[in-house]
């Protein structure tokens, strides 16, 4: 089976799975959560044995109901937090919700596990705000633990885009280069991908217990004397 038919199977059977009628019809009608989300991480979150997994920001349950099938059909548990009250968005014994900010630490952390194996960060889409929530909770996950981080991409808000619009635009932009200069500190700790479908989606994976070194800013020959003058003889 080719790895595309693959990903559609699971859809598929992933779909049949859901039993909210209007939750069911989103995931039909939205094709860009597919790409962007389902097809990314869901293989890798079927590997996991009994997850816990952390979710930060619920919304439309588009996450949540990928996190809550694999919980299912693996054994585990989702703790989703988001300052709006979505606890009746679904009625399920492996959900546990959280209606607090992010960054109520206190608060979150007595009711979250000692360690989780996968965190989605879906909340404020500011390089500082993300910086800080990766910060915090990266400690609590475990090795080879995933990160997901969404809303990286600002190619479809660029100035007459698909999606036009300057705050977005700005925040993903910053917010991606953000991650790769915590990469660049963090090359022996973690691995770090994109996918750049729609407004794109980050993994990181935890490749050692070390606590996380502080992101620094990448020093660029860009705009370098020598690089002027390489731009001219170009011309």
């Amino acid at each position: 089976m080719s790895n595309l038919n693959k990903k559609k199977e699971y859809f598929e059977k992933f779909l049949s799975r859901i039993e909210n009628k209007n939750l069911k019809k989103l995931w039909e009608e939205d094709s860009h959560f597919k790409e962007k989300f389902f097809d990314y991480i869901y293989e890798d979150l079927l590997e996991i044995e009994n997850p816990n997994i952390l979710e930060f920001g619920v919304h439309a349950g588009f996450s949540t109901s990928i996190f809550l099938d694999v919980c299912k059909i693996n054994n585990g548990k989702l703790f989703s937090v988001d300052v709006v009250d979505f606890s009746k968005s679904f009625d399920d014994p492996n959900w546990n919700f959280i209606q607090s900010r992010d960054d109520n630490f206190p608060m979150i952390e007595k009711n979250i596990p000692e360690k989780v194996d996968v965190i989605l960060i879906d909340t404020l889409h500011k390089p500082k705000h993300v910086e800080k929530i990766l910060y915090h909770y990266y400690p609590r996950l475990k090795k080879n633990g995933l990160i997901i981080i969404d809303d990286i991409s600002w190619l479809y808000y660029t100035l007459n885009g698909a999606r036009d619009n300057f705050f977005i635009e700005i925040n993903n932009k910053e917010t991606f280069y953000k991650l790769i200069e915590i990469f660049n500190s963090n090359m022996n700790n973690i691995t770090l991908e994109f996918n750049f479908a729609h407004s794109g989606v980050c993994k990181i994976r935890k490749k050692s217990d070390l606590n996380l070194n502080i992101s620094k800013k990448i020093k660029s020959r860009e705009f370098s004397l020598k690089n002027l003058v390489k731009k001219i003889l170009r011309k």
